[in-house]
């Protein structure tokens, strides 16, 4: 019997030990320093060797016999030797570079592909396309878009910045913290995961401390499951967060627990914004009353919120999910309005704060370490789109939209070139996006399975996943360091993404600028040496390459509660000297500069759109992240086990349509349709659904997707004009027995 042997990585979701045996990885054993290590890590081994595995390059006919009978998604794939596609990819690539130009090129990578630093997916394509003279990018995140716009106009710093630098720890929380509040929830869930990863799961523990301590803590979220079972759940209607929140000023302005202090010396325009709290300006008064029948909550109880705020040390906590829906933007300027009437930015456990939950690694105390980092290069092309904006270019080019304050074209492009990510996963109104896939002359994929972007590509190279290849694994706010170990050999003919952008400048003329005549191996002590010079500069001993892969990882010293700073502390003490980068160096309560894009849907100030509606579709869809996996990673392990997602529904709403727990059930409205199963439960607000994303892409003739992707069902459209965000959340749906296209 062949030798078994177990060594330790990490991911996104987490460190784990690997167990292989020959070339085949057998078993996944959780990391012994992780107090609740995530199941995600199970669906690894079936999924590294699942039958979905892409074994050589391919090649889509229609697009090799330049055929117009067959569209990407219903073509059928010829194997193809490794040096004749790339051969053929550079061709390609040279062909479209001048005829048309790098303006041409569209370099798609979502960056979440391997947690290891140097086979960064996104980091390696977008060098090749450098190298190459350059390609449209994409700007911000399908999960933060609007937050990235709206922030730096209220708080005058970019929004990561804030995240990861701004933000108060759990311990300060722990400390300080008498309320939290928390619009949208902190889900452990979705606390899985961290970009690079996370390898102690704390966010479970923290709330069990804080129920030991008596601090309150609220969830307002259509559902329970949103925070972790010690919060006080408030069932509130979606999309009306912003509503509440001008209820709970309300309150404090009427009741004169305002601030003024502050209000005066730290902020702009109050005065501004006041004529709409009040209802000066559209004769609705934002009183408790009001928001009650929009929110769907007791008046008195809102009444009783923004007094016990004002009388102790409130943390005002806001989830990503809040601005992935239209009018995202104004959630996140509303809630910095609220936290500045409080008058707590600036103070230990107080103030504000912006994706605990979202990922893991948000509120721990470890020292952000520079690096270590594979350098993407200088893009000549300066052209960009916002990131969820990308069906919209394909479809309109050299069509004009507004950004930011910005009028700005789309380009005309020829050429997608993907590695890293499935879009066909995350964007909305996929049967758009399908048809927008169409437009462009070439699409060339890396991808390790055949996801339903790789079955819409044109030329498919197999890549490698991170247990066939070595790499650095670190992320920021995790104390660990690892040698991430190759753990088995490439399934089949896979390669890594280095090797294949290598081969392809040497095609191309660009081998010795892309690579420096390093090979992978070389490249990745290169980059862990300057990773531990940086280190070492910020009073950080780490090992030595060699010595880190002998014990496969290290923990650093870099999480002491000692080095905690006070987020906006300085700010706090003196504006003056310590200035917001804001145009008025204080948080613009009041934006001129946003005023003067002229945009009926972000005004100067925050304000409250009613959600859209549709009596066809009565039900409020939420599309929250998976349980089971990161995004869609690994669901080709999960489809082994469940054929459709799972629409999470209340008793009341299945018994108004006659269906029962474990129907197979049709969710749809006026975008698509989808096949889902369902479960009932009653931590789900009455007249609202829920269906996770991450399933693939899967449309049956008619175009019902039979995966059950929410993304069917989700517009296309952006946040407003300022953000340009992905708004997927709170779109109307129904939801009927299925019966299935034929």
């Amino acid at each position: 019997m062949e030798q078994e042997q177990t060594r330790f990585t990490t991911s996104h979701w987490g460190a784990f030990g690997v167990t292989t045996r020959a070339d085949r990885i057998v078993a996944i054993k959780p990391f012994p320093a992780d107090p609740e290590p995530s199941d995600i890590a199970r669906n690894v081994p079936s999924a590294v060797h699942h039958r979905a595995r892409i074994d050589q390059p391919y090649v889509r006919r229609g697009w090799l016999e330049k055929s117009s009978e067959t569209s990407r998604g219903e073509d059928e794939y010829i194997p193809m030797a490794w040096d004749d596609a790339l051969d053929l990819a550079a061709k390609e690539i040279e062909r479209i570079i001048s005829t048309h130009g790098n303006h041409s090129i569209f370099g798609g990578s979502y960056g979440w592909a391997s947690a290891g630093r140097f086979h960064h997916a996104q980091s390696q394509v977008h060098r090749f396309l450098n190298c190459l003279g350059g390609y449209v990018s994409s700007y911000a995140s399908y999960s933060t878009g609007a937050a990235q716009a709206i922030i730096p106009h209220v708080l005058g710093m970019n929004f990561h910045k804030i995240t990861w630098g701004e933000t108060n720890s759990w311990s300060q929380i722990d400390k300080h913290t008498d309320t939290l509040v928390m619009f949208g929830g902190i889900n452990p869930k979705n606390a899985q995961v961290s970009m690079g990863g996370v390898t102690e799961h704390a966010t479970t523990a923290w709330f069990e401390r804080y129920a030991t301590s008596g601090k309150r803590m609220i969830s307002i979220s259509p559902q329970q499951d949103d925070s972790p079972t010690q919060t006080d759940w408030w069932p509130i209607e979606p999309g009306t967060d912003t509503a509440l929140m001008l209820a709970l000023a309300y309150v404090l302005e009427t009741e004169a627990l305002a601030d003024r202090s502050f209000l005066a010396s730290h902020c702009t325009s109050y005065e501004e914004f006041l004529p709409y709290l009040l209802g000066k300006t559209d004769g609705t008064p934002k009183t408790p009353e009001w928001a009650a029948t929009i929110c769907d909550l007791p008046a008195e109880q809102i009444v009783t919120l923004a007094r016990s705020m004002a009388q102790g040390r409130t943390l005002i906590c806001v989830s990503w999910s809040l601005q992935r829906a239209r009018h995202g933007e104004q959630p996140y300027w509303m809630a910095c309005v609220l936290a500045a009437m409080l008058g707590q930015i600036g103070l230990p456990g107080g103030g504000i704060g912006f994706g605990y939950g979202a990922i893991s690694n948000v509120g721990k105390t470890a020292l952000r370490l520079r690096g270590p980092l594979f350098e993407q290069g200088r893009n000549p092309i300066s052209d960009f789109i916002p990131v969820s904006r990308i069906a919209d270019m394909l479809l309109n080019p050299n069509g004009t939209y507004d950004f930011n304050g910005e009028r700005r074209t789309f380009s005309d492009i020829r050429l997608v070139y993907w590695c890293g990510g499935n879009p066909f996963h995350h964007h909305q109104d996929l049967n758009r996006l399908n048809r927008a896939w169409q437009e462009p002359e070439t699409i060339i994929v890396h991808e390790p399975w055949w996801t339903a972007t790789a079955k819409r590509a044109d030329i498919v190279f197999p890549a490698t996943t991170q247990f066939e290849r070595e790499d650095i694994g670190w992320a920021k706010g995790d104390p660990y360091l690892f040698h991430m170990p190759q753990m088995i050999p490439p399934v089949g003919q896979a390669r890594d993404d280095y090797a294949i952008f290598s081969d392809l400048c040497n095609r191309l003329g660009c081998a010795e600028e892309f690579t420096e005549n390093r090979t992978a191996d070389l490249w990745i002590k290169v980059i862990y040496d300057q990773f531990a010079r940086n280190a070492k500069a910020d009073g950080v001993a780490v090992p030595s390459w060699e010595n880190l892969k002998q014990q496969n990882f290290v923990r650093l010293p870099i999480d002491s509660e000692e080095t905690e700073t006070i987020p906006y502390g300085e700010f706090r003490i003196n504006p003056e000297a310590n200035p917001l980068g804001t145009p008025s160096g204080k948080i613009e309560i009041f934006s001129e500069r946003i005023a003067s894009f002229g945009y009926t849907d972000v005004p100067g100030h925050p304000v409250f759109h009613k959600p859209n509606s549709d009596p066809a579709y009565p039900l409020r869809l939420l599309s929250p992240q998976p349980g089971d996996k990161l995004h869609s990673q690994l669901q080709a392990a999960i489809e082994d086990k469940e054929i459709h997602s799972t629409l999470l529904m209340h008793p009341v709403d299945a018994d108004a349509r006659n269906l029962v727990d474990g129907d197979e059930v049709r969710v749809t409205n006026a975008f698509g349709a989808c096949v889902a199963k369902l479960a009932t439960r009653s931590t789900i607000k009455p007249g609202v659904v829920a269906l996770p994303t991450g399933a693939w892409f899967s449309p049956a003739q008619g175009e019902d997707d039979l995966s059950g992707n929410p993304n069917v069902l989700t517009e296309d459209c952006g946040t407003s004009r300022l953000g340009q965000g992905a708004a997927a959340h709170n779109v109307g749906v129904e939801v009927t027995g299925n019966v299935r296209n034929t």
